[in-house]
């Protein structure tokens, strides 16, 4: 999924754990503080009052303690009063018996007797008591029910994890906020990498922060993408002024060997000889003017002349001047021309049209074979497909097709008289008018060329 691949969530989502583990430690460490603290302050006075109890037993001076009850004055008794001090109880066992002497009537009934070995506090539930072991075979318990203290720390836990999402939840966002802004450079950097993919190499990266590593990271793919726009200009202003230069001593060998065809030739051969030399250089004046135009198209220069026009309308005038070489190859072409009507340049899309309907004609190897053409309005798009029930297109040469210069083997020879440049320049005109082509083809089942160009 995407979520889980991209930068901005992975970073989104260990920001967030860390959030996470930081708020944890911290509520469970305040929780366990408080916890600490009250239970410290609760054995400090369980430990006064254990004192008080151990005091009021020792033998007053002039007094003689005959035997070993436990006796407890009132003013004494009243420390362990439930409704004065909120559940303070005693509990004391003698001369070993498991069994209490006496108790306070705040005591709970079923108090087990500490054993000696057993550290000088401990928690039972809610109850939390202390005691000491004043004499062989003698026991004194202070406790307290803490009911009322852990409804406290349940409060303050839930105060604590309340406070902790809410805590999550803002440094969520607001992290989520800081982290596009930190990433927002490498968005840049993808949007203008993904048009220059596209063909505008003009596109540069936008950044004002020049010293931060993707800054600087910026900095340089502007530079590359600066070298690459220039080699590409440099590319084109070559392949047009070397097609230009080419087109003049083209021109004269097309004129020097039509004069000598139509002169009167003593010797065959010369005839043959002027024949090849104007037939390859018809060849050379195609190649010369199909580099021209896709130089043109690469650069920009090509104006489109945009207006409302119907695509039917222009694949039908296509296929009118087509018609005569269909018949010559025996091959019927059958239309579905729905009116599609957008905003485009006619000529240019009739040249589109053309190429890939001449195509389908040409390089159809069957006799009686059938060339579709449809136009129809699909969603957003107007479209136009080709499609034949020829020998179609190897698997490995699809990807190729509309490369400059390239060629199937047996089907895309010279000897049909193409230049290689045919396909280039039709995706070149599409794409300038915002649309897409796409060829779908199986060997022995034909092939199918899908053109789709927006309607606004």
């Amino acid at each position: 999924m995407k979520v889980f691949t991209s930068i901005r969530w992975r970073l989104q989502v260990w920001y967030g754990l860390l959030l996470f583990a930081i708020l944890a430690g911290f509520g469970i460490t305040a929780f366990q503080l408080e916890k600490g603290r009250q239970l410290r302050r609760l054995d400090h006075d369980l430990h006064d009052r254990l004192q008080l109890l151990m005091e009021s037993q020792r033998p007053r001076p002039g007094m003689i303690r005959h035997d070993r009850s436990f006796r407890l004055d009132l003013e004494d008794a009243a420390w362990f009063d439930r409704s004065r001090d909120g559940g303070y109880y005693y509990v004391v066992w003698m001369d070993g018996t498991r069994t209490p002497v006496t108790y306070s009537p705040s005591a709970p009934r079923d108090v087990p007797r500490p054993r000696p070995e057993e550290l000088e506090h401990r928690l039972r539930g809610t109850l939390r008591e202390t005691y000491v072991f004043p004499e062989p075979g003698d026991c004194i318990l202070v406790g307290r029910d803490l009911y009322t203290e852990f409804s406290g720390l349940r409060q303050l836990g839930w105060g604590l994890l309340g406070a902790g999402a809410l805590v999550l939840v803002v440094g969520l966002t607001t992290g989520g906020w800081l982290v596009a802004r930190a990433l927002r450079p490498i968005d840049d950097i993808a949007t203008a990498a993904g048009r220059i993919a596209t063909g505008d190499l003009t596109q540069r990266i936008m950044t004002s922060e020049t010293e931060s590593e993707l800054g600087r990271l910026a900095m340089i793919l502007n530079s590359t993408f600066a070298r690459l726009d220039a080699a590409f200009a440099q590319q084109a202003r070559f392949t047009a002024d070397a097609a230009h230069e080419l087109r003049t001593p083209i021109s004269v060998l097309l004129s020097h060997s039509q004069n000598g065809l139509s002169c009167p030739c003593p010797v065959p051969e010369h005839h043959d000889a002027f024949a090849a030399s104007k037939r390859a250089a018809q060849r050379m004046r195609r190649l010369v003017e199909d580099l021209l135009e896709l130089a043109r198209l690469d650069s920009g220069q090509e104006k489109f002349q945009t207006e409302p026009v119907d695509l039917a309308t222009i694949v039908g005038d296509a296929i009118e001047l087509l018609q005569p070489l269909a018949g010559e190859r025996h091959v019927s072409l059958r239309l579905d021309l729905q009116t599609a009507v957008f905003s485009g340049d006619a000529g240019r899309l009739g040249q589109v049209a053309s190429n890939l309907i001449t195509n389908a004609i040409v390089h159809h190897h069957k006799t009686g074979g059938e060339v579709r053409v449809t136009t129809r309005i699909e969603g957003a798009f107007a479209c136009l497909i080709v499609s034949d029930n020829g020998p179609g297109i190897p698997a490995e040469a699809v990807p190729h097709l509309f490369e400059r210069f390239f060629r199937v083997d047996s089907s895309r020879g010279r000897s049909t008289g193409g230049t290689g440049l045919g396909l280039a320049i039709c995706k070149a005109i599409v794409d300038a008018h915002h649309g897409t082509i796409e060829v779908q083809s199986e060997p022995n089942a034909g092939a199918r060329f899908t053109v789709r160009l927006p309607l606004s």
